[in-house]
Parts: structure tokens; C-alpha cells; sequence
């Protein structure tokens, strides 16, 4: 329909939507220009005015600005008249005009046109998944002179929390949060990788959001290279947040998924994490996991390495993956990466003695490689010095340089070592490390490393692959479609760990963060922390163990044999479970809740970290139940509740008793948990009753 402005102009609105069972996004067109996304969140009526809602969604004009409307494009920019951060640079033009050249529709999505000057064609395709609610916006350009190309997704007014990820190495997911203010809010990793300080995400949430109840916009780029983030207020005060690639020219698709809630930040979340399970490469299980690297490092023995997996296959250790020190000439981190064959020393007879040991175990085997790597001392530099990406005069990072794998060879190169070594060993898990930063290299190379996982993904659909980079240097939703689990971070300290997979559960599901019980001093941070506290928070991920099994007490093998056995009965349950964070008001409690999807049980997680300003626990809000049913709760493992601060234990909960709660008392806030001492986990699961019985004291 046309409508005549204040100033004279005829405006022409075109409008689409799409709807998911509890969403709605809707998309318009003005004046055939570039599309703009007008509304995203709650499910629209069949009759909603669609040409009006995008009306409303540009403010009026006032003294001192322009006199044409401006909307605010998927891809805004200067010539339409927006004076914020533009969607689309062209190093040719920085100030293309874009118009609507067609549309295509589909029950999910719509596959959009936009031309610019023309002649070159802008695809921007969006489509809304039923089962998530999830918005994806992918921009396909035709051409690669785009020095900025960013979807530019609006915020709601209410929204002023700006809430993201930093941290460092052993320090990753650490949440930090700011305002909107006018003007900018900018995140960029140049690394050429996802970095530590910089998963690809960003929350933005009103005053009033929780984790149960409140409304907040998640943003997520699915890219694994260098990306930059904007969060931006207009003068007018409109708000948008776009992510791009920082670096480079390229062609290649931009993609980000958007979710909105109204379920707080938790409801977010599971959105998110149910995203990430629907695009794994492969369906996998969960196996426990031992890896030898803190256990031996470089010092390879066969005869230790086998006596080490027989003692970890009577822990219940279910695979066992060979790290780093088991290929040519390596014994330190200054040698030998690019030489993928077996060190003849350490291994005279290859890998066959030691594999055939593991799998008589009933153990799977895995393997660590770090393909995108090499050494100057090592035969495949000595062979190929021009393979190396970057300037010749670089720094080095850890002893080594990146590989360029957008050179012809390179990646053929890879694939072929790599599939020799699965064609001869029957590995089942590879541990894709990559340990530096990269000096140079840009959109391209992520490509090719993506073509590269493809590749080997389709040859070896029985293999699955880890995403590590020093831990959580490379974690996002792109290489996820591409790998089954993410090594979360290289610090195996379970206190800090307690807090960096609580964060990042606010993008991953717990499945795919590995998580592994350390040594009893350990080595990235040295702190002494129990067996218990570090087997239960392992419990909650992907569990695994890392460290010398010869150095367990009695005591301790025990309980890590107790957790791990109560790991693998529960699994099943935990990652197919709703998950979510539980506020505590006590910045030194760290609660989850694991509900089954028929609200039939649950488990709570609740990790002390440090001593508490109160003297007692708070209590705990527990959501997601059925608020008719009557649960019987019980604590998993009562031996680990300290007497001396549950003295009068009223309930009969902390002395190993039952509770019966109804899921109304649940969600109103009224299960206390006993008093726990620091650097401790109380794990507690309840099942749904038909009538209370008599608490078991």
C-alpha cells in the first residue's frame, strides 16, 4: 500500500512474515529498497496489521535529520540516509545503494534479493526453525570487495543490558556485562580463530530478566574465524547488533542464528543448545573419556601407557586418547609437528601393540593431532618452507607456525596423512588441536579448514572429532556443525571450571563442553582440590579423566569410581534433559537443573565454590515441573555433607532422608539445601510420586 508523507513522498510497504508455534519474524520492504526484519519474538495473530507494525518501527522525522524515513535495513547504509553503523562496505563504494530485486518464499523461510548498483546480486536468506524458534539470517554475496558485511538485527526498546563473553587461556567464558549507551559497543578477534576472550555471542536483556523469567535477544555469529561484534544506539535511539568477519575480503556466507525469549535467560539457552544438537555432524554417545596428556606429557611408554589403561578401564573409563608425543621425533613442543607417522622409538612395533591393549580393555582409542601446524625443525617444513602462512619474519607461538591452507596441496596433503593413520589404526575420536594464534590469513582460511573437516567427517563418518585450540580458543557455532564435543578450556581446575561451564552453558549444551577430572595438584593452577568436588563437576559435561591413575589413594578411587559409574547410568538422561541455570542471589553458588522432558524427575547441581557472606544456604528455585506433582528428593552422595554445619538438620534431608515437595513448592522457592563447605558439589535428584509417604529418616 502507498501512504503520502509529511513531506510529500509516497511510501510503498511490502511485508512477509514467518512463524514458528511461539514466534514470529517479520520482514518489510520500503519503497522496494533493501528488506528490513521489523519484528522478531512473539507469535503474531493471523490478523496482525503487518504494513503498519513495519510503519511504526521508523521514528518520525524531527528538527536537524533528514527528511526521508529511514529505516533500519538488514544491510543500513549511508545512501539510504542511516547515520549509524553500516551493514554493507564496498571498497570500490563505500556507499551502495541497495534495492529489492526478488523474493522467494518457503513454509520455513524467505530467500531475498537485494541489488546493488544494478547489477551485482546481495542474497539474504532467513529462515525460522519450528522446533527452536531460532532465526537465521545468512547473507550470500556475489562479490568479495566487501570490506564490512553485517545482517543488522534490531534490538527491542527494553533492552539495555549488553551481555557477553571475555576471558583468557585456562580463563575462558568469563561474563562481563555494559549498557547500551549512544554510539558503540564493539568486540573483535583478529586471531583468525574464535579466540579465548571472544565467543561470537552476545545477550542484550531487559532490567527485569533472569534466568527464569524476563525478556533477552541472543546473537550468535556461526563462525570460527576472526569476527567483529557492534552493538550500537542511534541518536534517535534505536538500537542494532551486527557480526561480520574482521579481516579480509571474501565471498563467503555471513551467517547469524538469533533467538528471543520471554523465559528469561535460561529459556534462551535451551533454545541455543537444542540449535547446536540439531547441527552435530554425527549422532554420537558420551563416552568416558581418559586422556594421558597431564597423566605422561611427551614421555611415551608403551608398558607405562598400558599399565596406565588398565587402571583407568577399572575406573570405568570407556576411551582412551593418545595426545601429543606419539609421532616422529617428538619429545618436546619445539620439534616434529607435520611429521604424522609413528616415532619408531617409542614405538618400535607402531601403535598396534599398545591399541590392541586398550581395546582388549573394552575401551575405544583416540588420537591428538594439530594438522594445521608445523615446526621449522621437521620434515614437512624442510619439504614445504612456502606452506607456511604469514610473512617470513613472523613470531612464533609455541614453537610453531600455521600452515596456509588455502595453498594448492595443503589441505589433500592433510587429509591423505590423517586418513592414513584411521585406515591403519581403528580410532574412533581424534582430538584436533591448534595451539597458536594466526599472523595473517583471513576468511579463507577458516574455509578451507571447514572443507578440510567436511572432507574427513564424509570419508570416516564413525570418527568424531574435538574442537581444541589451547582449550576454548576455538568454540562457536561454526565449527560445531563440524565437530561433536569442544574442549572447553586447558585449565582442569575444577573450581574455575565450575564457573566457566555454568557460562558457557549459556550457549552449549552440556554434552559437547568435555570436561575432565585433574590431578590432585592441578597443573595449570596449582590448587589441591578433593576428588569428589572434582569428579562431580566433571559429572555434569562430557566426563573424562586427565592425570596418572598411579597416583590414587584407596580413598579416591572410590569416589571417582562412584561418580563415574553414577556418570554412566545418567547420561542418557542429562543430555536429553531441559537444562538451566538456577539464580542463588550467592555469587559463590553455582546451581544447575537437569528436568526430564515428561517432568517425571530432575537432578540439581550445586556447586560451592567459595564461603558464603550468610551463614546458610539459600534456598533454591527450581522451574520447569509439573506443579500438580508431588517429588520424593533425595541427595546423591549425603556422605559429603559436613556435620558441623548441618547440626540441626530439621528436614532429615542432609542426615540422607527424603523430602517431598510439590513442583509448586518447588518453583515458589522452598527446597534449602544443607550448608556446604567450599570447593564443594551437593547433587540432588528428585522423582515424581504419585502421594507423599513417610520422609526416610
Amino acid at each position: 500500500m502507498h501512504e503520502r508523507s509529511k513531506r510529500g513522498h509516497a511510501i510503498n510497504v511490502e511485508c512477509w512474515r514467518l512463524d514458528a508455534p511461539e514466534r514470529t519474524a517479520v520482514i518489510a520492504s520500503f519503497d522496494g529498497g533493501c528488506p528490513a526484519l521489523v519484528h522478531f519474538g512473539a507469535r503474531l495473530p493471523a490478523g496482525e496489521n503487518l504494513e503498519m507494525l513495519a510503519r511504526l518501527s521508523i521514528p518520525n522525522v524531527a528538527g536537524a535529520q533528514l527528511d526521508a524515513l529511514v529505516p533500519m535495513t538488514l544491510l543500513p547504509n549511508a545512501m539510504d540516509g542511516w547515520q549509524g553503523n553500516p551493514g554493507i562496505k564496498l571498497v570500490a563504494d563505500p556507499v551502495p545503494r541497495l534495492r529489492l530485486a526478488g523474493v522467494d518464499t518457503a513454509d520455513d523461510g524467505l530467500s531475498l534479493v537485494a541489488r546493488i548498483d544494478g547489477a551485482t546480486h546481495l542474497a539474504i536468506a532467513l529462515s525460522l526453525d519450528p522446533a527452536t524458534g531460532l532465526l537465521t539470517v545468512c547473507l550470500l554475496p556475489e562479490r568479495a570487495d566487501a570490506g564490512w558485511l553485517a545482517a543488522a538485527i534490531p534490538v527491542p526498546p527494553l533492552m539495555g543490558r549488553i551481555i557477553d563473553h571475555g576471558g583468557r587461556w585456562c580463563g575462558e567464558f568469563a561474563r562481563q556485562e555494559t549498557r547500551f549507551l549512544t554510539g558503540r559497543h564493539v568486540r573483535e578477534s583478529h586471531e583468525g580463530r574464535t579466540g579465548h576472550a571472544h565467543f561470537p555471542g552476545v545477550v542484550l536483556a531487559t532490567d527485569a530478566c533472569g534466568e527464569d523469567t524476563g525478556e533477552c535477544l541472543g546473537v550468535t555469529m556461526a563462525w570460527s574465524g576472526g569476527h567483529r561484534l557492534v552493538a550500537e544506539e542511534a541518536s534517535d535511539g534505536r538500537r542494532q547488533v551486527q557480526f561480520g568477519f574482521a579481516d579480509g575480503l571474501s565471498a563467503l556466507p555471513r551467517t547469524v542464528v538469533v533467538g528471543w525469549s520471554d523465559t528469561g535467560f535460561s529459556g534462551l539457552s535451551r533454545a541455543m543448545q537444542a540449535h547446536v544438537r540439531a547441527n552435530l555432524p554425527k549422532k554420537v554417545a558420551r563416552p568416558v573419556h581418559f586422556n594421558c596428556w597431564e597423566g605422561v606429557y611427551f614421555h611415551h611408554s608403551v608398558e607405562e601407557l598400558q599399565e596406565i589403561a588398565t587402571l583407568v578401564a577399572g575406573l570405568g573409563a570407556e576411551r582412551f586418547v593418545l595426545d601429543d608425543g606419539w609421532f616422529k621425533g617428538r619429545n618436546d613442543d619445539t620439534s616434529s609437528l607435520g611429521d604424522w607417522t609413528v616415532d619408531q622409538v617409542k614405538y618400535p612395533a607402531g601403535l598396534h601393540p599398545l591399541v590392541s591393549h586398550i581395546r582388549s580393555l573394552g575401551m575405544e582409542f583416540g588420537i591428538w593431532f594439530e594438522p594445521e601446524m608445523v615446526n621449522t625443525d621437521s620434515d614437512l617444513y624442510r619439504a614445504h618452507p612456502d606452506w607456511v602462512l604469514g610473512p617470513a619474519d613472523q613470531p612464533s607461538g609455541r614453537g610453531q607456525f600455521v600452515l596456509d591452507l588455502t595453498r594448492p596441496g595443503v589441505t589433500d596433503h592433510l587429509f591423505g596423512v590423517i586418513a592414513a593413520f584411521l585406515d591403519e589404526y581403528p580410532a574412533t575420536y581424534i582430538k584436533w588441536d591448534h595451539n597458536r594464534i594466526l599472523t595473517g590469513g583471513g576468511p579463507a582460511q577458516t574455509s578451507a579448514l571447514y572443507g578440510l573437516l567436511d572432507r574427513l567427517n564424509a570419508a570416516y563418518p564413525h570418527v568424531e572429532i574435538e574442537s581444541c585450540a589451547s582449550g576454548g580458543g576455538r568454540i562457536d557455532f561454526g565449527v560445531l556443525q563440524r565437530t561433536t564435543r569442544v574442549w572447553l578450556s586447558d585449565s582442569n581446575d575444577a573450581l574455575e571450571r565450575l564457573r566457566m561451564q555454568f557460562e558457557a552453558s549459556r550457549w552449549l549444551p552440556p554434552e559437547v563442553q568435555g570436561s575432565h577430572v585433574g590431578p590432585r595438584v592441578c597443573h595449570s593452577s596449582g590448587r589441591t582440590l578433593s576428588m569428589a568436588f572434582r569428579a562431580w563437576v566433571a559429572a555434569f559435561r562430557h566426563m573424562g579423566i586427565e592425570m596418572d591413575p598411579r597416583e590414587l589413594t584407596p580413598d579416591e578411587t572410590d569416589t571417582l569410581k562412584a561418580v563415574i559409574a553414577w556418570y554412566k547410568t545418567n547420561r542418557d538422561f542429562l543430555f536429553s534433559a531441559a537444562h538451566g541455570r538456577i539464580e542463588t542471589d550467592d555469587p559463590q553458588v553455582f546451581a544447575e537443573r537437569f528436568v526430564a522432558p515428561d517432568q517425571t524427575r530432575f537432578v540439581v547441581s550445586c556447586g560451592q565454590a567459595g564461603a558464603s557472606a550468610q551463614i546458610a544456604m539459600r534456598p533454591l528455585v527450581i522451574t520447569g515441573l509439573d506443579p500438580d506433582a508431588i517429588y520424593d528428593l533425595r541427595l546423591v552422595a549425603p556422605t559429603v555433607i559436613p556435620r558441623a554445619l548441618n547440626q540441626n538438620d530439621a528436614s532429615g534431608l542432609a542426615s540422607g532422608g527424603a523430602v517431598q515437595l510439590s513442583g509448586a513448592a518447588l518453583a515458589a522457592g522452598r527446597l534449602r539445601l544443607p550448608n556446604a563447605f567450599p570447593e564443594t558439589m551437593t547433587v540432588i535428584e528428585g522423582r515424581r510420586i504419585d502421594k507423599p509417604r513417610e520422609t526416610d529418616r
